[in-house]
Formats: structure tokens, C-alpha cells, sequence
């Protein structure tokens, strides 16, 4: 068939898209031991590269998989773990189904590939089963409680202390006590609940969520002698872990991120306003001149 200059270069756009994801799928599915993931994946690639001869067959022309997009979400599956790698790359998929549907009626076989895209969609929706998100509610508690205790806790030694040794002493020591409280508390919740999570991990997977959000939130003291500067950058800190945390989620378990987002932004900074109000008094009142 003769294709205008414009469709040809929208079909070999196409015709990449699907070699760079056979590649993809190709190099994780060889990492996964042997069992029905890797077997699902090793399906899903043989057809995308099936897409791309078949493209290829029309356009006449050979292209080359885009490198830095197959080293980037090989990369993104094997440290985020494969269900947020496979899944923010099915967002480009969508944006792919689109495209073929603007080619309906025009060339020949769109309708089976935008079936089979469909297909790989719920394939890859149904098959994983990943421990860092079975354990995700668990993350969510360290995280969101470091969050609300240690901002809150932060902005009140901030006005309180007017000192960021001190107030990074402070922060530090509050945080890593309520990192192993909570931890002890996720232990004890999960065991009594009689879950399928495991207790300790679930306790681990807390205690880790905990002392790292309290080591980011604190070190802009450790760093700066302003402390009002620290705390602009604390706060700063916070935003950016609610929003690659729920970015993470709204990608990996298909939940809206903009309410969550918004939930927990508001939460962490009520109290920080609260605490520094708090701080402010306790000051005034207790004549405090550290």
C-alpha cells in the first residue's frame, strides 16, 4: 500500500515502540526464575516483536530499539520492583492503543493488535505478585506516621530550640525511639491479626519506612545553620516523599494519587502548623533561651 511521508513516519515510530518493548519484556522475563511470570512475559514479547515485522512488512524500512528506554525500565522493574516497572510502562501502552485506533480502517490488521495490547494489559494486571507490595500497607504506617510525627515534632524544636544541633539531636532521637515503637506495634498488630504477612517483616518493612523518612526529614538541620531555612527545606522534603510514595502507589496498585497526595500533604502540614503554634507558646510561656 503507499503511505504518505507522515503516516509512514507515525508507523515507524510504531514499529520501534514495539521492538524497544520486546526487548523490554525479553530481558525480564530471563530474569525471573521459571514459572507462569516468566512464561506470561516470554508470550507478551514474542508478540510484540510478531507487531513489529508485521509493521515492518508494511513500512519496508528496519528500525533499531530505543537503548535508553529498554536500560531505563529494565532498570526501573529490577530496583522498583516489576509490577511498577511493567505497570508505568502499560501507561505508554495506552497512549499506543490510541494511536492504533486513529489507524482503524486504514491499515490492515490494527483490530488483532490492538486486541492483543488489550489483552497484555489484563495479563500483566492479573499475574504479579510482589512482597514489597504485599507488605505495602506496612510502608504506608512508617511512612505516613514519620511524616505527621516528625514534621510536626521538627517545626515545634524549630521554634522552641532556635538551635539546629539541638533541634537535629531532637528530631533524631524522637524519631529512631518511635521508629522501633512502631516497628514493636506492627509486630505485635500483624501477629495478633493472624494475616498472611509475615510479623517481622511487616515490622522491618515499618522500622525501615520510619528511619529513613526521619533521616531525610532531619538532615537539612545537620546541613544548614538556618533553621528557619531547615524547616522550609524539611517541609520541602515531606512534599516530595508524599509525592513519589503515592506516585509509586497510584502506578503500582492502580490508586488515584492526587486525593492521596492531597490527604497526606494536608495531614503532615496541619500538624506542623500546630506543633510550631505549640512551640511558639510553650516558649513565650515556659521563658525558654537556649
Amino acid at each position: 500500500m503507499e503511505l504518505t511521508p507522515d503516516l509512514r513516519q507515525r508507523l515507524l515510530a510504531f514499529q520501534q515502540l514495539e521492538l524497544t518493548e520486546y526487548e523490554i519484556y525479553a530481558r525480564l522475563a530471563r530474569g525471573l526464575p521459571e514459572g507462569e511470570n516468566r512464561r506470561i512475559l516470554e508470550r507478551i514479547a514474542a508478540d510484540e516483536l510478531r507487531h513489529a515485522r508485521d509493521w515492518q512488512a508494511i513500512t519496508g524500512q528496519e528500525v533499531k530499539p530505543k537503548r535508553l528506554w529498554v536500560w531505563v525500565y529494565t532498570w526501573i522493574a529490577r530496583v522498583f520492583g516489576l509490577t511498577f516497572g511493567l505497570k508505568l510502562m502499560e501507561r505508554g501502552e495506552e497512549r499506543v492503543q490510541g494511536g492504533y485506533k486513529d489507524l482503524l480502517g486504514v491499515i490492515p490488521n490494527v483490530e488483532a493488535w490492538l486486541q492483543d495490547e488489550e489483552e497484555h494489559e489484563h495479563q500483566l494486571l492479573g499475574m504479579l505478585e510482589e512482597e514489597r507490595l504485599h507488605y505495602a500497607g506496612s510502608v504506608v504506617l512508617g511512612l505516613n506516621d514519620a511524616l505527621v510525627e516528625l514534621t510536626g515534632a521538627l517545626a515545634g524544636f524549630t521554634l522552641a530550640l532556635q538551635n539546629t544541633k539541638l533541634i537535629a539531636l531532637s528530631g533524631l532521637i524522637t524519631g529512631i525511639a518511635a521508629s522501633l515503637s512502631m516497628a514493636a506495634s506492627e509486630y505485635l498488630s500483624t501477629r495478633s491479626e493472624g494475616s498472611e504477612k509475615h510479623p517481622l517483616r511487616a515490622a522491618v518493612y515499618t522500622g525501615i519506612a520510619y528511619i529513613a523518612t526521619v533521616t531525610l526529614l532531619v538532615l537539612p538541620y545537620l546541613l544548614f545553620a538556618s533553621f528557619y531555612l531547615d524547616l522550609a527545606l524539611t517541609l520541602l522534603v515531606a512534599v516530595v516523599i508524599i509525592a513519589a510514595f503515592n506516585f509509586y502507589i497510584s502506578v503500582a496498585k492502580d490508586e488515584p494519587f492526587t486525593r492521596r497526595f492531597a490527604e497526606m500533604a494536608l495531614l503532615s502540614f496541619s500538624v506542623a502548623a500546630l506543633s510550631f503554634a505549640v512551640g511558639f507558646v510553650a516558649r513565650r510561656i515556659l521563658g525558654v533561651d537556649v
